[in-house]
């Protein structure tokens, strides 16, 4: 599942974000107000983390924005303001839930999870791929090709429902990095490549298609 973070703080950020990773969410990181509120706006995002004291545009003021844009994402609230006032207007301006720092990563999980439980309903809401033989249950993060479910890592599993979410569209590696692997990764960007092959090995070859000069795919 996507998910969109906007924190300003790194210390925060950094390990937040592989946490978020390592459970298999396709995490954007942006660190301003008004970052935060334009990458928003792309309505691409079910889910958005985002911090109330930000640079530029406070959190209270980027989930205003979103709700008057009607973007419905589920929004949990960051902060280190904790009084009742606070989580009360945070609420009143379209929140779903509240998390005051420091808070402990798991119990961070858990809140992601119920929201997406809230959100989504009691049934699984799947994303077809790969001319029908691929399916992703983006609340189980779980894979089944050919009606059989197939064993993948959180990196797998973030890397194919990057692609799915979007068929049909090229991706560059770079900017599969950036979805899946962070803007802050300092690996090689064949990285990417080297976990094509595994989907490829263990969905099929044609899973995902590659062409020179444009990237990655997964057709509808």
């Amino acid at each position: 599942m996507r998910l969109l973070f906007v924190e300003d703080d790194p210390r925060i950020a950094e390990p937040t974000l592989g946490a978020l990773r390592e459970a298999g969410y396709v995490v954007t990181w942006r660190q301003t107000g008004p970052e935060g509120l334009e990458e928003a706006l792309l309505g691409e995002y079910p889910l958005i983390v985002l911090d109330v004291m930000l640079p530029g545009l406070d959190g209270f003021a980027v989930a205003r924005e979103l709700r008057e844009a009607e973007v419905d994402a589920a929004i949990l609230f960051l902060t280190a303001r904790g009084e009742l006032s606070d989580r009360v207007q945070g609420l009143d301006l379209g929140g779903d839930a509240y998390l005051v720092k420091p808070f402990a990563v798991p119990e961070l999980l858990a809140t992601l999870r119920a929201l997406t439980r809230r959100e989504r309903g009691q049934g699984a809401p799947r994303v077809a791929f790969g001319g029908g033989h691929g399916t992703l249950d983006t609340v189980a993060r779980t894979v089944t090709w050919d009606g059989q479910e197939v064993a993948v890592t959180g990196r797998e599993y973030a890397l194919l429902e990057a692609l799915a979410l979007s068929p049909d569209r090229w991706f560059t590696r770079e900017e599969l990095l950036d979805r899946v692997w962070g803007p802050n990764f300092g690996g090689e960007a064949r990285i990417v490549d080297v976990y094509v092959r595994y989907l490829r090995r263990k969905l099929a070859p044609g899973a995902v298609s590659s062409e020179r000069g444009r990237g990655y795919r997964v057709e509808r």
